[in-house]
């Protein structure tokens, strides 16, 4: 079978002897014909019979093996793939990962020009293979460690100069390939070629060490700074000395007899062989000086599919603030049947429903500034606090302390025979607080007495129809503050309540990382948070944060159970590609899943936004995020590639959570309908991110490949910000606060 929309086959003719940069065959060889499914790199997929070579381990890349193919009647090509024996490194599948996205977005980028040619070409790849793979067109030329004492000037020149033009495409990509040296540049008499990106970073990521004297930077080899497109220049600069000179340089900086070599002494006077990638040229820079034309000068830019709607969201951010009357919004006009009979006066400074009835903590509208404390509790009954699952004021009262047992059985705790206060702290921070507001037929609840002793609450709800990943979602948040991920931003996190935290870790947190789906959040008749934390920042109060996930069934039903809804602080709206993207690639994933796309969005969305009280611009208070979760799903599309491949950066930076937001609306905007972005319409202060809480599709109840996930705490440090506990956060550029 063959695809009739694949890239032309290789015109570079095969040389069964050569060895293919590949070392000696790890077995006999073992030609056998079979089916081979996998993705193109537009992911449309394609099926073709395939005969294999034999098994050879390809130099720098552990783990992993490689092996020539032929696709249909006679397509050769090379595959990488990772045994399954490697697979017990997480960080194995992540490099082939990452050398799978690098492919195939300098394919979509520069597939179809005739300067391509300088890149390995990627045919295909399955991710989701059992052994996972990656097919590229078979290499022609020969590495350039063959041609030493062969090449004349004019050569020398062609090589550098289309290394240069190969550095510079590579920059507009927003790509550092860092495997550029003498064994992994081929030369074919009339182009270059570089190998496979397998070392590829995404330009101003953390570097990581990798590579080796001469041909890796000083600064790449010691993997310090952020990944620099001149971190490759430096290597052009030592394959330039070793063609002319036929032998490498130290690889510390300039070389001692470079003046020698008249070619290379220009050169080196624009800094090249510098140490530090910031002394070097950029790589346009380096062609006006090699007098090599820059096709991405002269070509008119491509138009930007998503152009419109960076302008709509730009448009509704303008809206927002011209509704809220300038940089503060208004007050809130609350529905009067819609506040406890207990509340006189809800026209406070607070922009929460619970902030607006029992007043306390700092304005969110002016948050103290960095690192100031909050003012310490005199005691446990300084202040009340509201009950977030039925809403009523709950005084603290010592009469009402209990633990609770192994079979859920609450036992009154009594403190007042205790003298020893550290005894007494200790018992608090595990003990329960029965709330008094029980009425007849409801379910009797309680409170962990550190949610009434602490700085003001914070509650989130994770909002979206059932199986949209809202379960793992918070599983792999609260996995990923277990690990400490919180900590770079200036954020203690300690448990609400010991036990019940050990048990979510356990039955929900270890059984994800573990690879196992969870099942399916179950219906309640009482809403009752996931688990909670204490987090503090800059020595200030500890300030209770505690999560509600709730099944979908619950929240696209407008009933008792929901009604905490209106008490929430701060909302995380989950959206789900399969449900919401116009995307072809998603359809036989829908297929497998059973789920369909929905044009009018989730409905839990709308029967939550619905129920919370609005502000006179019509627009929600609470601050929002909304998360495209299962992002990994489409992880190939240039707006998502941009920010779900790289890290978190080590401090909350606003400009950037607003780069993300601004391309996370354009792309819904672009390929789901309007109805999936009412959160953003409807809540004055909403950020939207490409977030991925597993990494991979689950196969029967498990990850084949593991649980990675992606940017899961990126929601949570916006709604942070927004609600002033992150320390040192400016409100985000374009929030309408």
């Amino acid at each position: 079978m063959t695809d009739p929309n694949h890239p032309n086959h290789p015109s570079d003719p095969i040389d069964p002897n050569h060895p293919d940069h590949l070392s000696e065959p790890m077995s006999p060889p073992h030609p056998y014909y079979e089916e081979l499914p996998f993705l193109n790199p537009r992911e449309e997929a394609v099926r073709f019979t395939v005969r294999y070579g034999d098994d050879r381990r390809p130099p720098g890349r552990p783990g992993v093996l490689a092996r020539r193919a032929t696709l249909g009647a006679g397509w050769p090509v090379l595959q990488f793939r990772l045994t399954a024996s490697a697979q017990a490194d997480p960080q194995a599948y992540a490099l082939l990962e990452r050398e799978v996205s690098a492919a195939v977005a300098i394919e979509r980028r520069y597939g179809a020009e005739k300067f391509g040619a300088v890149f390995a070409r990627v045919v295909g790849f399955d991710l989701t293979a059992p052994e996972p793979f990656v097919l590229y067109r078979l290499p022609g030329g020969r590495p350039l460690t063959e041609w030493t004492g062969r090449l004349g000037p004019e050569e020398q020149e062609r090589i550098i100069g289309q290394l240069s033009l190969a550095v510079r495409l590579l920059e507009e990509a927003g790509l550092v390939h860092r495997a550029v040296g003498p064994d992994t540049v081929r030369w074919d008499g009339a182009h270059v070629r570089l190998c496979e990106p397998f070392a590829a970073l995404r330009a101003g990521e953390e570097r990581e060490p990798f590579g080796g004297a001469p041909w890796a930077s000083p600064e790449q080899r010691a993997g310090l700074g952020a990944a620099d497109p001149r971190d490759d220049l430096w290597s052009v600069a030592q394959l330039g000395y070793y063609l002319l000179s036929g032998r490498p340089a130290r690889g510390e900086g300039p070389p001692g007899d470079l003046g020698d070599y008249r070619r290379l002494a220009a050169l080196g006077q624009s800094g090249l062989f510098s140490p530090r990638a910031a002394e070097r040229p950029r790589p346009a820079e380096l062609m006006r000086l090699l007098n090599v034309p820059d096709p991405l000068a002269a070509a008119v830019g491509a138009a930007d599919p998503l152009a419109r709607w960076h302008a709509q969201y730009d448009t509704q951010l303008a809206r927002k603030r011209v509704a809220f009357g300038g940089d503060r919004p208004p007050e809130a006009e609350w529905p009067a049947d819609a506040l406890p009979d207990a509340v006189s006066d809800p026209r406070s400074s607070r922009t929460t429903f619970i902030g607006r009835i029992f007043g306390g903590g700092e304005d969110p509208f002016h948050p103290a500034g960095p690192g100031a404390p909050s003012e310490p509790l005199p005691g446990p009954s300084a202040r009340s606090r509201m009950c977030p699952h039925c809403l009523l004021p709950v005084e603290y009262d010592e009469r009402l302390l209990v633990t609770i047992d192994a079979k859920g059985n609450r036992i009154p705790l009594d403190l007042s025979g205790e003298r020893r206060p550290a005894h007494v702290a200790d018992a608090l921070r595990k003990a329960y607080h029965l709330c008094p507001h029980t009425a007849e037929g409801d379910e009797e609840h309680e409170l962990p007495v550190p949610y009434l002793t602490n700085g003001e609450p914070l509650t989130v709800a994770l909002v979206g129809s059932s199986s949209v990943g809202k379960t793992h979602l918070l599983a792999a948040m609260l996995g990923e503050i277990e690990l400490g991920g919180l900590a770079p931003y200036g954020l203690r996190c300690r448990p609400l309540n010991p036990e019940a935290h050990r048990t979510y870790l356990r039955e929900r947190v270890q059984s994800l990382q573990q690879g196992r789906q969870l099942g399916r959040t179950g219906q309640q008749t009482f809403a009752r948070f996931a688990d909670g934390l204490l987090v503090s920042a800059g020595g200030g109060t500890p300030r209770p944060v505690v999560f509600f996930d709730l099944a979908g069934e619950d929240l696209a039903q407008d009933g008792e159970v929901a009604r905490f809804l209106m008490g929430v602080d701060a909302f995380v709206f989950v959206v789900d590609p399969l449900r919401a993207l116009r995307l072809p690639a998603l359809d036989p994933v829908r297929d497998q899943s059973g789920l369909r796309r929905r044009d009018l969005g989730d409905e839990a969305f709308a029967t939550v936004l619905d129920r919370i009280p609005r502000q006179r611009g019509g627009l929600v208070a609470a601050p929002a995020a909304l998360a495209v979760n299962k992002s990994d799903l489409v992880r190939f599309e240039p707006s998502v590639d941009r920010w779900l491949g790289r890290a978190l950066p080590g401090r909350f930076d606003p400009a950037e959570a607003r780069d993300e937001s601004r391309d996370a609306y354009a792309f819904l905007a672009h390929h789901a309908s309007a109805a999936w972005l009412k959160p953003f319409d409807d809540c004055a202060n909403c950020s939207l991110h490409f977030v991925a809480a597993t990494g991979g599709q689950a196969r029967g109840d498990r990850f084949p490949h593991g649980v990675r996930p992606r940017r899961v705490l990126a929601p949570l440090l916006s709604l942070f910000a927004m609600c002033g506990l992150l320390p040192g956060a400016e409100p985000m550029e374009g929030n309408v606060r």
